[in-house]
C-alpha cells in the first residue's frame, strides 16, 4: 500500500470512528456530514472520497459501533472468573457505560433506528443481537434454557440503559441499574 492509500485508509478511519461515537450519541438523524468532516478536520467535498454516501457512512459507523461492543462484552465477563454472567451484567449496568453514551453499547443507542433502517442497518444489528445472546448463553453452561435466558438477560440490559439514560431523576436512574442488576444476577 503507498503512503496515500496508507494516508486514505487512516483518514477512513478516522472519520469512521468519529461517525460511530456519535451515531451512539446523537442517534443517525442528527449526523451532518458538513460537521462529522469539520470535525475530522476535512472539507466536506472529500467525503465522497472515503464513502459512497451518507447512507453508505451511517451503515458502516452502526456496524463498526455494534461490533465494538463484542470485545468490551467479553472483556467484562472476564473480569469475574467467579462468575463471568456477573461480571457481564455489573459492567453493562454501570453508571458508567450509562454516563458515556458515545462508547458504549450500540444495541442501546441504535435499536429504535435500526427498526426503520435499511437492509444493511437491520443486519448489523441483526447481527450483533445474535453475536451477545451466543456469548451470553455461554456462560450458562449448565442451562437448558440458556438461549431463552440470554434473550431476557439482553433484553433487560439494554432496556435498563435505554431508560436510565432517558429519565431526569438520577437517583431514579441509578435504582433502575442496581435493581435489574440485582434481579439478574
Amino acid at each position: 500500500m503507498g503512503h496515500s492509500q496508507a494516508e486514505k485508509a487512516a483518514t477512513h478511519a478516522r472519520v469512521l470512528q468519529l461517525a460511530s461515537r456519535k451515531v451512539r450519541t446523537e442517534g443517525v438523524t442528527r449526523l451532518g456530514i458538513a460537521e462529522l468532516m469539520n470535525e475530522a478536520g476535512l472539507t466536506h467535498g472529500g467525503f465522497y472520497k472515503h464513502f459512497a454516501s451518507r447512507d453508505d457512512l451511517i451503515a458502516q459507523a452502526a456496524a463498526l459501533a455494534l461490533t465494538e461492543g463484542t470485545i468490551k462484552m467479553q472483556r467484562s465477563a472476564r473480569k469475574n472468573e467467579q462468575n463471568p454472567r456477573a461480571g457481564l451484567i455489573d459492567a453493562y449496568l454501570a453508571k458508567q457505560h450509562r454516563d458515556t453514551p458515545d462508547t458504549g453499547c450500540a444495541l442501546v443507542s441504535l435499536g429504535a433506528s435500526a427498526g426503520r433502517g435499511g437492509q444493511d442497518f437491520k443486519e448489523a444489528y441483526e447481527k450483533q443481537v445474535r453475536t451477545y445472546l451466543e456469548l451470553i448463553a455461554g456462560l450458562d453452561d449448565d442451562s437448558e434454557d440458556a438461549r431463552a435466558e440470554a434473550m431476557l438477560t439482553l433484553s433487560a440490559l439494554v432496556g435498563a440503559v435505554l431508560m436510565s439514560r432517558a429519565v431526569t431523576d438520577q437517583n431514579f436512574s441509578d435504582e433502575l441499574l442496581q435493581t435489574v442488576a440485582e434481579r439478574l444476577r
